[in-house]
């Protein structure tokens, strides 16, 4: 995946620094262009050689949810232009990892063996925050082999407070 990260760093240092002060407006636009980005089909039509580059800037502007800025239009065409149209997840990556660094945050995966509700979610929130010491986006997944507690994974850190690691940790103390 080397190949595709160098693909797509200039694309997202260039919109970085084009978008630079609505840079949270623009990670919403491109992590929804990301996601429609990610599907088969669409990749398929954009591998097509009887589909020209409206007939695909077409249906993605038709599949997205909410209006795109002209911003937005306009680097979804240069990105099909160039045929990147399977990169842009990696873009979007890319550019979330330059926004947290201006903003000195970083993005948090909490997995849960069960539904955090508002005030637990903000507890967790605030401990992973104070633990790490740095702003973090919080992404809640759902994860029902952790039997109770969380993994919270923040860049290439781990914090592993759940009853299945718990387990492990009683099972190779007693192995040994």
């Amino acid at each position: 995946m080397a190949e595709l990260a160098t693909i797509a760093r200039p694309y997202a240092d260039a919109l970085f620094k084009a978008q630079g002060s609505d840079l949270a407006a623009t990670a919403v636009w491109l992590d929804e262009l990301a996601v429609v980005a990610e599907n088969p089909q669409l990749l398929q039509l954009a591998d097509n050689p009887k589909a020209d580059v409206a007939q695909v800037f077409g249906v993605i502007t038709g599949v997205v949810r909410s209006a795109l800025p002209d911003a937005a239009k306009n680097f979804l065409m240069l990105v099909i232009e160039n045929g990147r149209l399977p990169v842009l997840p990696e873009i979007a990556r890319q550019f979330r990892s330059l926004k947290n660094a201006a903003d000195g945050s970083s993005e948090a995966v909490v997995f849960s063996a069960f539904p955090l509700d508002g005030q637990a979610l903000a507890d967790v929130a605030a401990a992973l925050a104070q633990r790490f010491g740095r702003k973090l986006s919080i992404k809640v997944e759902l994860d029902s082999s952790l039997i109770g507690g969380i993994r919270a994974v923040v860049g290439d850190e781990v914090l592993d407070t759940s009853v299945k690691a718990r387990l492990e940790q009683m099972k190779v103390a007693l192995i040994s």
